[in-house]
């Protein structure tokens, strides 16, 4: 039995390491909370243990993302965003250059499907760096489109949003874009047309309580039509 903290970060290398010599159990907590530094993060060594066995051995991995946000709704524990596997941050991309790569394939950038694996799919913030390839994925992720439904960089809508992107960063705007910016340039930015197919696409699943929540104006018709 191996038990440690992570007063070097190298806690996750030494209890795979002690794995590998012998060790039949390691000693975790979720989220590597503990005393001073931290304990072996639980999470870290599910996906360890994958990658030495070549098996997750029937675990369900999307469990640790259900996990985490447990400790933050119900008992508060604030997760640093840019905690690998649970931080909000940790499969977000700023890059316009990493963006075209994720439209191509996923690979390129994701090292592994986190959609799969934790319920995550790779996000895309937008920012002044973020170009045509940034908002185009942004759509896609959050209006759920796949296959055949995705939108590609070149699409009219795509170059809408982002001249109101260039528009905020030119009045000297430097913070990224919220999804409710986003969201809100959609409807005042973009042709009606694009609004019903995409606000309204199966796909998306979205909930009209929840863009009323959220401040948004909108005038719709018995049809759920744009007016």
């Amino acid at each position: 039995e191996w038990h440690g903290h992570n007063d070097f970060y190298k806690v996750v290398t030494n209890a795979a390491t002690a794995w590998l010599y012998g060790c039949s159990s390691v000693n975790c907590s979720m989220l590597g909370i503990g005393e001073r530094t931290g304990n072996t993060p639980l999470e870290a060594m599910v996906f360890e243990y994958a990658q030495l066995k070549g098996t997750l051995d029937g675990m369900d991995t999307t469990v640790i993302t259900e996990l985490a946000e447990y400790f933050e709704k119900e008992i508060g524990y604030e997760i640093p965003p840019r905690t690998p596997f649970v931080g909000k941050n940790f499969n977000v991309t700023r890059a316009g250059i990493h963006a075209d790569g994720l439209l191509k394939n996923e690979e390129i950038y994701n090292i592994f499907d986190t959609e799969k694996f934790l319920n995550r799919p790779v996000l895309v913030a937008i920012s002044n760096t973020s170009r045509l390839a940034g908002i185009a994925h942004w759509i896609n992720t959050y209006f759920k489109l796949k296959g055949d439904d995705q939108i590609q960089k070149t699409h009219p809508m795509v170059a809408d949003i982002k001249g109101w992107v260039d528009r905020e960063y030119e009045l000297g705007r430097i913070t990224v874009l919220t999804d409710e910016e986003i969201l809100n340039a959609f409807l005042e930015n973009t042709k009606e047309e694009y609004k019903v197919n995409y606000f309204f696409n199966e796909n998306a699943k979205i909930n009209l309580n929840e863009i009323f929540k959220r401040s948004f104006l909108l005038s719709l018709n018995a049809d759920g039509k744009i007016m």
